[in-house]
């Protein structure tokens, strides 16, 4: 948890975001079309519209056979130096910050760099839907503490790959459910010190008695084996209660330590897994609706990617001075926020 001195007042160097970049697979499939697949490869009646009712996800971006989650976070990448006219070779810290990845070993982060070239410290950062926000507040840290001068964060997510597309009967359906709100995509920015703005503020909140409702068991030690492990189970219903529970803390404790409100901010980018709950987020914390960054109904639930995504969707929009509260929620569970100013 931050500190208790106002970081709009704290006397320290200032490090920020300087540039954004975001990739999509070109392959689109609606909701109906990827009902229709499990419908069929299970056997079982489906009622028509079933998932589009029940999410809100109209269509979601799935990448093809040879593109990985290294792939999408190679073309965010080349966005962000691109955008800010630097060369990999002037990154000194390479964070892949992501729930997916593309194996075990070696760290994902130097597939990524080994195509784009350069020889930054790199790295893997995973905490499920906060990695990146996690992995931006991680080259912050390493700027201000002298280890790095020019991080470059990236994403690369491949949920869609951890869905069941077959079930047996309807428990195991309630199981799989969450992970038929996937799309993947790839996210990237580039953090740097900054004469202004910046990043003003980071808290967490951490309850990780929580971590068994939902995840991927696979590819750890515990079940090292096995393609049963790989599909994504949880129960999304135990999840938003949590979230209802300890998120309204957070955002009190931000609004307290920044004195900043709503009408503050330009933008709140939050992470999005069905529109039901977005909806279920506005009406709990008030936030004005039209602050909001809305991509769940186009492209799903974007694990780590979603905030990033965002970002790159209303960066150019924003003027020097304009504030952004990204506010981030992830399996196991964790909560996070990060007030950034555009420099």
């Amino acid at each position: 948890m931050t500190d208790p001195t106002s970081p709009l007042d704290r006397p320290r160097g200032r490090v920020g975001i300087t540039a954004v970049g975001a990739s999509l697979p070109d392959q689109v499939v609606p909701t109906a079309e990827l009902q229709r697949r499990i419908a069929g490869a299970s056997g079982l009646p489906l009622p028509a519209g079933l998932l589009s009712r029940m999410t809100g996800i109209g269509s979601r971006r799935i990448a093809a056979d040879d593109e990985y989650a290294s792939t999408l976070a190679v073309r965010a990448a080349r966005q962000a130096l691109a955008a800010a006219g630097r060369e990999p070779e002037e990154v000194d810290l390479l964070l892949f910050a992501s729930a997916s990845r593309d194996m075990v070993e070696p760290a994902t982060a130097h597939i990524v760099q080994a195509e784009l070239g350069g020889h930054a410290h790199a790295l893997d950062v995973t905490n499920a839907c906060n990695s990146f926000l996690n992995g931006i507040d991680l080259a912050r840290s390493s700027i201000l503490a002298g280890r790095a001068r020019r991080a470059l964060v990236v994403t690369g997510e491949t949920p869609t790959r951890a869905m069941r597309t077959r079930i047996t009967d309807l428990d195991e359906a309630r199981r799989a459910f969450a992970g038929y709100t996937f799309g993947d995509a790839g996210a990237a920015v580039l953090v740097e010190p900054v004469d202004r703005g910046g990043i003003l503020d980071v808290d967490t909140e951490t309850w990780s008695e929580h971590w068994t409702v939902g995840g991927i068991p696979g590819g750890g030690s515990r079940h090292p084996r096995g393609d049963e492990h790989t599909y994504f189970t949880g129960d999304g219903r135990t999840l938003r209660d949590v979230f209802e529970k300890i998120g309204p803390d957070i955002l009190h404790r931000v609004r307290h330590r920044t004195g900043l409100d709503w009408a503050d901010y330009a933008r709140v980018l939050v992470h999005q897994v069905t529109l039901p709950y977005l909806d279920r987020f506005v009406e709990v914390t008030g936030v004005p609706k039209d602050k909001l960054e809305v991509t769940v109904a186009e492209l799903g639930n974007l694990a780590s990617a979603t905030l990033g995504v965002q970002l790159a969707r209303v960066e150019a929009g924003l003027r020097p001075g304009e504030r952004v509260l990204f506010i981030g929620l992830g399996g196991g569970v964790s909560l996070m926020t990060m007030v950034w100013e555009k420099s």
